[in-house]
């Protein structure tokens, strides 16, 4: 064992240099370990406290290790784990009645990644088409908003426009297409133009990989309207922003709408397992058939079990209301900051986003290797923007104390 460790069996050091030697080189990480977590902070193997700032990118609103959904966890697992879906069990059922109540749904289809729901809502949006809007066999189209990053399966980078994301993966599925985010006019062209063959758009309600772009006020709902309009659907991808995050439930209840489809994943379970889920109504889901789409491991009794707890916790510990109130408070303290990094602050609730103005060649990477040297941990995305994401169960004593982190940090590499 090496030496001066708190937690593990391996140092800082030897854990990275493990996976730079065997395992796929498809991520550039941060220079940290993470050996242990709890709640908002973490823990290198040798023992140094950080502030999480990032949540595992919004899957664990719940904070890390939750007691609840780790007691749920291991009570099941004591049980009974997968069935498959050849068989009924006595947890997928139950989970589905909560979790449709929960948010407002009639039906629910359980995946395990936000990629493979988002995958799902494409398939039932095009079988919808076929089905209920009788669009011409094979003539289905998909309109996506252009910055949008639902997930890294061939079909969803073919409707991306980050080139890292498309470059060298071609060629694409056909029968989508993109317009500029934020800008409704861009969807009401579209589907005058090609509306009779559009089976759904497909929305982030606030890009969060793009970085924490949020739209203008009316720009949800303005483009439900003009779904509603032209007999397509509207559905939103919240694998990100829904589940507390943005200080409601579902970021769509700002634009107070209900989309035909809601996409949800990440902090559904809390960050204890891969778990998704598409929601929607009787008339849109029930278009699938069986044999024609499934997973394995899509609401199998562990996930349900975990789901339920996690949501519960979202639930009973306020989440929501903490996450808006917290989120406003962020904001305003980020604001207060004099330093020629920081070009804009947005966000809502508890995502939130710095663009970053580069300065005598220091850049978003720079300000995130001093802040983990600082004991917050956060990442840059897009090279000028870095994203906080802190989980929801923080203080507002603890947020005051990131926010004196930061600013210190900004005024040290000034």
């Amino acid at each position: 064992m090496s030496k001066n460790l708190v937690f593990g069996s391996i140092s800082s050091e030897e854990a990275m240099e493990l996976e730079k030697t065997y395992g796929a080189h498809n991520y550039h990480p941060l220079p940290i370990v993470i050996a242990k977590g709890e709640g908002v902070k973490v823990w290198d193997p040798e023992g140094k406290e950080y502030y999480d700032f990032l949540s595992a990118y919004s899957a664990i609103n719940q904070g890390h290790c939750h007691p609840k959904i780790i007691k749920a966890l291991i009570d099941q697992a004591n049980v009974l784990t997968l069935t498959s879906r050849a068989f009924y069990n006595n947890k997928l059922g139950e989970y589905e009645k909560f979790v449709t109540e929960f948010f407002g749904y009639e039906m629910v289809l359980p995946m395990n990644t936000g990629a493979e729901a988002v995958e799902t809502a494409i398939k039932l949006a095009r079988k919808w088409g076929y089905v209920k809007k009788e669009i011409e066999e094979d003539k289905a189209i998909i309109v996506f908003a252009e910055g949008n990053f639902h997930g890294r399966t061939i079909t969803i980078v073919s409707a991306s426009t980050d080139p890292d994301c498309r470059k060298g993966f071609g060629p694409f599925t056909p029968g989508i297409e993109k317009i500029p985010y934020n800008d409704p006019q861009a969807l009401e062209d579209i589907l005058q133009k090609l509306g009779e063959n559009v089976a759904a758009f497909i929305v982030e309600p606030i890009q969060g990989e793009a970085g924490v772009f949020v739209p203008d006020d009316n720009y949800i709902k303005d483009c439900y309207n003009i779904c509603k309009k032209h007999n397509v659907l509207f559905v939103a991808d919240e694998v990100q922003s829904g589940i507390a995050r943005t200080g409601r439930l579902l970021c769509c209840e700002y634009a107070e709408i209900k989309p035909d489809i809601v996409i949800l994943g990440k902090a559904i379970s809390g960050g204890v397992l891969p778990i998704s889920a598409v929601l929607s109504s009787r008339e849109i889901m029930l278009n699938i058939k069986p044999g024609e789409h499934g997973s394995t491991f899509g609401g199998f009794p562990l996930a349900c079990t975990v789901a339920t707890a996690a949501l519960e916790v979202i639930r009973d510990e306020k989440l929501t209301e903490k996450a808006e109130a917290l989120g406003k408070i962020f904001r305003a303290e980020l604001r207060k900051i004099k330093s020629p990094f920081i070009k804009l602050v947005r966000g809502k609730g508890l995502l939130n986003a710095i663009i970053i103005e580069p300065k005598d060649g220091i850049e978003a990477w720079d300000v995130c290797i001093k802040l983990k040297e600082n004991g917050l941990l956060a990442k840059p995305t897009h090279q000028h923007i870095i994203r906080f994401a802190p989980p929801l169960v923080i203080t507002e004593e603890q947020i005051m104390e990131c926010i004196d982190i930061i600013k210190n940090t900004l005024l040290e590499l000034s």
